[in-house]
């Protein structure tokens, strides 16, 4: 495991208007902000790289009152009209595309490339609701009733909450904010407390497009602690959507909160997911989409893959090539060229994926390689883990729970059945892949006896999802949507029209109510 040396130009924060401390709140303007400062650190050196004035309350009642007062002009606007904001939107993040992909790297910690991957899925999701302004569509269906005619159309939500984590500081809040605006909402987001940087930058970048109108408010932004403004928008009636992307347990009480007031939820929460390895795989393909999966973003994504679920006949010569793969991925400073892992988040990422180690060899398991700190030059004070595989049992306690960092399980499989039944015994339901070159196992592996997963693919990983389907999972994992596809109706609410065009008045079903 060979580490790099730091080569640090952080001109991007400047040029991003981020240095100095920075509001926490916005509603169409920046607030002053009443809450305790927030210092935000880097994880690859664990240096302070800036400070945020958090919300307080008396701001969030702004910053809400802002957004529901927004959304009241900015749902008369055509759904075209709201379109062309949004790729106005697209053309600045464009324009910044490298220094913001420079902002989640810094401040993030994953490599360079990734994080210019994830500016690149927020220009997409903009090209892709632009298209989708113009394409809002209803039906038309046939009354029963004679002279009668029947259509169904969307209209306008109101304001969307969005609840991201860390990992993905720009990219989730795109995949909603972007879907919302066309639909005719406004926006509160409220991001990771440990990435506040890039929802900052990400807002004055979007405010540039909508506050010279008078819509800034439709994009607002609320930095506090998630137990006082973060219940406040979970309780609060005038946000009738929260999507929110995190934990399970996190998820589950958004969800009790949500239904208590009959609002509605998507949830994007935890992922343990799974590449099956048949005996007939490409195993140099396996093994490089199941090294992505599990080593990029220092396994803190929720697709990144967990488990790989290998059949017996292959399985020592797939072990052999990953521990060797292991072993070339360079680790260090994120922003240097050639660096492949990142730090974790922060310390206590760290320490929760070394306790799953040992509770993995407390019960027999067997680490293969990783599983140690490791201190880059220039990084000392980062929060770097070797990452690691570990030979393990589905049936564990560990490997039934979502470690969320570089901890790999091997678990040997018989066939497909044997495959498929530990790849679903699970209680997250995110990604999942198979690698096999023959169809029937594919197919399989796709159908309604496969994979319970909201994403399942065939020989490629389980991370690295495109914008154009919809994306989340089933089981904890919450059942929400994101993204392509038809998940714009999420944003939207749904009603039902009926036109009486003649002289009658018949009932349905053919009831008489006559005096």
């Amino acid at each position: 495991m060979s580490t790099s040396t730091p080569s640090i130009d952080l001109s991007f924060l400047s040029r991003l208007g981020l240095d100095g401390d920075q509001p926490g709140a916005y509603a169409g303007r920046w607030l002053e902000c009443s809450g305790s400062p927030l210092e935000v650190h880097c994880p690859a050196t664990g240096e302070r790289i800036g400070r945020v004035r958090q919300a307080s309350p008396e701001d969030y009642e702004q910053v809400a009152a802002a957004a529901q007062e927004a959304f009241l002009t900015w749902r008369r606007l055509p759904a075209p009209v709201r379109g062309e904001y949004v790729r106005r939107i697209g053309l600045e993040l464009r324009e910044h595309k490298e220094d913001l992909g420079r902002l989640v790297t810094w401040e993030m910690g994953k490599i360079l490339q990734e994080g210019l991957g994830e500016i690149q899925e927020a220009i997409d999701i903009a090209d892709f609701a632009v298209g989708q302004s113009r394409m809002l569509y209803g039906l038309s269906m046939h009354s029963e009733r004679p002279l009668h005619a029947m259509r169904e159309q969307w209209h306008p939500l109101g304001v969307v909450g969005v609840i991201s984590a860390f990992n993905f500081p720009a990219a989730v809040w795109a995949w909603n904010a972007m879907l919302a605006l066309v639909c005719g909402d406004a926006v509160l987001w409220k991001p990771s407390s440990k990435t506040p940087l890039t929802a900052i930058a990400m807002t004055r970048i979007a405010a540039r497009v909508l506050e010279p109108d008078g819509y800034g408010a439709v994009l607002s932004l609320v930095v506090g602690r998630g137990g006082e403004v973060g219940e406040l928008l979970l309780r609060d009636k005038r946000v009738p959507l929260v999507s929110a992307t995190g934990s399970c347990a996190m998820g589950k009480h958004v969800a009790e909160v949500l239904a208590g007031r009959y609002g509605r939820t998507i949830l994007e929460l935890g992922g343990n997911n799974a590449v099956v390895v048949m005996e007939d795989a490409d195993l140099e393909m396996a093994a490089r989409a199941i090294l992505f999966g599990a080593v990029g973003t220092a396994g803190q994504r929720c697709t990144s893959t967990r488990r790989v679920l290998v059949h017996k006949d292959v399985r020592q010569k797939l072990v052999d090539r990953l521990v060797q793969l292991y072993g070339r991925v360079t680790i260090g400073n994120p922003l240097d060229e050639g660096v492949l892992m990142g730090p974790m988040i922060d310390e206590g990422a760290v320490e929760d994926t070394l306790r799953a180690i040992e509770r993995v060899k407390e019960l027999g398991g067997e680490i293969l390689c990783g599983g140690e700190r490791v201190r880059p030059a220039g990084c000392e004070g980062g929060s770097f883990l070797a990452p690691a595989i570990a030979v393990a049992e589905n049936s564990w306690d560990i490997v039934q729970q979502e470690t969320f960092g570089p901890l790999l399980y091997i678990i040997e499989v018989e066939d497909l059945d044997d495959a498929i039944a530990k790849h679903n015994d699970v209680p997250q339901g995110l990604s999942s892949a198979i690698f096999t070159l023959n169809l029937r196992y594919a197919e399989r592996f796709l159908s309604a006896t496969g994979s319970d997963c909201g994403i399942a693919n065939v020989n490629i990983g389980t991370s690295g999802a495109e914008i154009g389907g919809a994306f989340g999972g089933e089981k904890e994992t919450g059942g929400g949507r994101e993204s392509g596809s038809d998940a714009w109706k999420a944003y939207m609410r749904r009603q039902t029209n009926t036109i009486n065009w003649g002289t009658e008045l018949p009932l349905a079903q053919g009831i008489r109510f006559d005096l």
